[in-house]
C-alpha cells in the first residue's frame, strides 16, 4: 500500500477548527476508485498549526504528501513541505489549492522541495495522477498539472459534482480527523461550485471560468441532517452566490431550519449571499433567522464610485434600489450590512468619503464592514498589465484575521495589500483609513451618531463635515478620543509599512480585534470619561462653526448619546436615565425639539459581568445583531412631567 499524507492547516478561534475539507473530498473520491482504494492508504490529516514540527515527523515513510493550499496557510505549508524533503526526500510533494499560482515562473527554483502543482478542481486531477503513479510514475498525459520541466493543459471543469462522495455521508471526515474534546469541528459546506462574475479584486470567477455546476438536492438534504446528528454547531457555506438559486436555496434553508429547531445543531450558518441581493431572497432569509442560523444579508457593494467600479468589474445593484432594499430588509426585521473596500484602483480619497456620506445618510444599514484591498495570486488585479496600467503599489503584510486567537499561530502568513495606485497616494490611503475608523466607530456603532444627526437636522451640517471637525478635534485637542485616534495613526503607518494589521490589547481578551471594535470597547469602557470628551468635542464644534446652542442642550445630548449605548458600567437589567428634552421623538420623528423632561428606558442589551465575554458579546458576536447600540425609536418612556418649548439657541 502507497502511504499519503496531507495537510490543511488552519487556524484556531477559541478551540474551534474547521474540518479540512478540500483534502477530504480528494480523499473520498481517490478512495471511491476500486484500483486507487486498494493501493492507496490515508492517514489523518495535518490541521493544528501548532503541531507542525510533530508531523514532520509522521513523514519518514509518507509516499506522497498532498497540501492544499490557501492564503492563510501558504507559508507554514511551505515550511512543513520543506522540513518533509529533509526527512524523506523520495517523498513526491503535491501541492493544490487556490494559493498555488497560476503564473509560475520560477516557482521550483524558489520552491524545489515541490514536486507537482495542481492546477484547478483536484479530484479528478489527483485520480489520473496516482493512476499514473502506479502504472510508471509517468505524469506527461496527467492534464492539470505542473512540474519544473512541462506543464499539461487543463483538465475540465467537473460537470456532474455528485460523482464526487460526500465527505460526510460517507463518514469519511471522522476518518481524515480525530473526534477531540479540545475541539470544536467546524464544517465547511458546498452547494454548488463556480461564480458567474469577474470581478479584479476576486479569483472566485477567474477560477471557476463561472461556469455554475450545482450538488444534488437529495445529497444536500442529507449532509444536513449529518450536520445535525454530529453536532456540528457551524456551517460555513463555499458558494459564491448562495441564495442565487432561490427556489433550491429556500428549501435548504427551510431544512436547515427544521432541523435546526429539531436536534438543536447547527447554531449558525454563514454564507456569501449573492452578488445582487434583492426581496427575493427574504424568504430564504426569514427560515434561517427563524431559529437565530441567520446573523444577517450582504448587501455588498465594494465602492460606490461609478469608476471604481467599472475599473474592478463590477456592476452594483443601482443604488435607488440598494436604500429601497435596506428599507425593505428593516421592514422585516432582517438585518442587513455591507462591505466597503480601501484601496481600490479608480478610488480616490473623495470618492470614498463621499461613498461613505452616501451610506450613512441614505440608507438603514445594520453595519458596514470596511477592509483593505488583498491582490490575490490568481485575481485579474495581479496581472502585471493591470498592475502596471493602474501604478499599483503593494506591501506585503502579515494576514489579518480578526479575532483569531494571540497563540498558537507559529510562524506568520502574509498577503499583499494595496497602498497607492494611480488614484490615490499611500498618504490619502492612511487617511481613508482614519475616516473608516471614524465611520465604523462613532457612526456605525454609535458613539456619536445621533449627535451627528442632530446638527444635520438642525443645522444642516453634512455627515462627511461632521468627522472632518471630529478629526480636526483629534489632532489639535487632548480627550479620551483623541488618545484613541493617535493608536490608530500608529496602527495605520505600522500597517503600511508591511507589520500587519492586526490589534492586540490584553485588556479585551487573548484575540486579535478590528482597531474599530478594540476603539468602541475602550471608549464605553469609562461612561463618565467618554460623556467628558463627547461634551469637549461638542464645544469645539460649536466654535468651529459658530452655533449658539445652549449649554444645558449641549449637556442633555452628550448624555443622550452616551445612554444608548450599551456600556460596561451598565450591567443592571434595565437602564433609566432623565432628560431635559424630547430626544425619542427629536430623533425617530420631524418633531420639533422641545424642553420636556423625559425619563427614558430599556431593557440592557448585554448584562454579562464577565469583562472579556461582555466585550464579545456586544461587539464580536454582537455587531450584526446591533448589541452595542440602542435605537431611539424603541425607547420606553414614561408621563410627561413638564412642557415649555424653549428656541434651540441661548440667549
Amino acid at each position: 500500500m502507497v502511504n499519503v499524507r496531507s495537510c490543511q492547516f488552519n487556524y484556531s478561534y477559541r478551540n474551534r477548527v474547521f474540518f479540512p475539507y478540500s483534502v477530504a473530498m480528494l480523499i473520498g473520491y481517490i478512495k471511491s476508485i476500486k484500483e486507487l482504494n486498494q493501493n492507496f492508504e490515508f492517514d489523518k490529516a495535518f490541521v493544528l498549526r501548532e503541531k507542525v514540527d510533530d508531523y514532520v515527523q509522521k513523514c519518514h515513510d509518507t509516499e506522497i504528501l498532498l497540501c492544499s493550499c490557501y492564503v492563510w496557510n501558504w507559508e507554514i505549508t511551505n515550511y512543513f513541505a520543506k522540513e518533509v524533503r529533509k526527512i524523506n526526500p523520495n517523498c513526491l510533494i503535491i501541492f493544490g489549492g487556490p494559493h498555488v499560482p497560476n503564473r509560475s515562473e520560477g516557482f521550483f527554483e524558489q520552491h524545489p522541495y515541490v514536486n507537482i502543482l495542481v492546477h484547478g478542481e483536484g479530484e479528478y486531477v489527483l485520480a489520473n495522477l496516482f493512476k499514473a503513479f502506479l502504472k510508471n510514475k509517468n505524469y506527461f498525459d496527467v492534464k492539470g498539472i505542473e512540474t519544473k520541466e512541462f506543464r499539461n493543459e487543463p483538465e475540465p471543469r467537473i460537470n456532474d459534482l455528485d460523482t464526487i462522495p460526500s465527505v460526510y455521508l460517507t463518514n469519511l471526515m471522522w476518518d481524515v480527523v480525530d473526534k477531540n474534546d479540545d475541539i470544536v469541528w467546524q464544517a465547511s459546506w458546498e452547494t454548488n461550485r463556480g461564480c458567474p462574475y469577474s470581478c479584479t479584486f476576486c479569483d472566485w470567477g477567474s477560477a471557476t471560468n463561472t461556469k455554475m455546476r450545482k450538488f444534488s438536492d437529495e445529497r444536500l438534504f442529507k449532509e444536513i441532517e449529518w450536520f445535525a446528528d454530529n453536532k456540528i454547531l457551524f456551517i460555513y457555506c463555499c458558494d459564491a452566490n448562495f441564495g442565487i438559486y432561490q427556489e433550491r436555496d429556500l428549501a435548504l434553508a427551510t431544512k436547515m431550519k427544521e432541523e435546526s429547531i429539531k436536534k438543536h445543531y447547527p447554531e449558525q450558518f454563514r454564507m456569501a449571499w449573492a452578488k445582487f441581493s434583492s426581496d427575493k431572497i427574504i424568504p430564504i432569509a426569514k427560515q434561517l433567522q427563524a431559529n437565530g442560523l441567520l446573523n444577517a444579508i450582504t448587501l455588498a457593494v465594494q465602492s460606490l464610485d461609478e469608476l471604481t467600479l467599472d475599473i474592478i468589474k463590477r456592476a452594483n445593484i443601482k443604488f435607488d434600489k440598494f436604500s429601497e432594499l435596506t428599507d425593505t430588509f428593516r421592514a422585516h426585521n432582517i438585518p442587513t450590512y455591507s462591505e466597503i473596500i480601501m484601496g481600490l484602483p479608480g478610488e480616490t480619497l473623495e470618492s470614498f468619503k463621499h461613498g461613505l456620506q452616501i451610506l450613512a445618510d441614505d440608507t438603514k444599514l445594520d453595519a458596514i464592514y470596511i477592509y483593505n484591498c488583498g491582490v490575490l495570486p490568481n485575481a485579474p488585479m495581479n496581472e502585471p498589465s493591470y498592475i502596471t496600467h493602474h501604478k499599483i503599489k503593494t506591501v506585503r503584510s502579515p494576514i489579518y484575521l480578526a479575532h483569531s486567537d494571540v497563540h498558537n499561530r507559529q510562524m506568520p502568513e502574509y498577503e499583499y495589500i494595496t497602498t497607492s495606485a494611480a488614484s490615490f497616494t499611500e498618504d490619502e490611503f492612511k487617511e481613508m483609513h482614519h475616516y473608516a475608523w471614524l465611520f465604523q466607530t462613532f457612526h456605525s456603532f454609535g458613539i456619536l451618531e445621533s449627535v451627528s444627526i442632530f446638527y444635520k437636522k438642525t443645522h444642516g451640517l453634512s455627515t462627511i463635515e461632521f468627522f472632518e471637525t471630529l478629526l480636526n478635534f483629534c489632532k489639535t485637542n487632548e480627550s479620551f478620543i483623541s488618545e484613541e485616534y493617535q493608536k490608530v495613526v500608529e496602527y495605520t503607518n505600522t500597517g503600511c509599512e508591511g507589520k500587519g494589521w492586526d490589534h492586540h490589547d490584553p485588556n479585551l481578551g487573548e484575540i486579535y480585534w478590528p482597531i474599530e471594535e478594540a476603539t468602541w470597547l475602550r471608549l464605553v469602557i469609562d461612561k463618565q470619561r467618554l460623556l467628558d470628551s463627547i461634551t469637549s468635542f461638542l464645544n469645539y464644534l460649536e466654535n468651529q462653526f459658530g452655533y449658539n446652542n445652549s449649554k444645558i442642550l449641549i449637556k442633555d445630548l452628550a448624555k443622550f448619546q452616551v445612554f444608548l449605548l450599551t456600556t460596561r458600567d451598565d450591567l443592571e437589567k434595565t437602564k433609566s436615565q432623565n432628560f431635559e428634552f424630547n430626544w425619542k421623538d427629536f430623533f425617530a420623528t420631524d418633531a420639533m425639539l422641545e424642553n420636556i423632561s423625559k425619563n427614558y428606558y430599556y431593557e440592557n442589551l448585554i448584562v454579562e459581568k464577565d469583562p472579556i465575554q461582555w466585550c464579545w458579546q456586544t461587539i464580536w458576536f454582537g455587531r450584526l445583531q446591533k448589541k452595542y447600540k440602542f435605537h431611539p425609536e424603541k425607547l420606553n418612556e414614561d408621563n410627561v412631567l413638564e412642557l415649555h418649548s424653549i428656541s434651540l439657541k441661548s440667549n
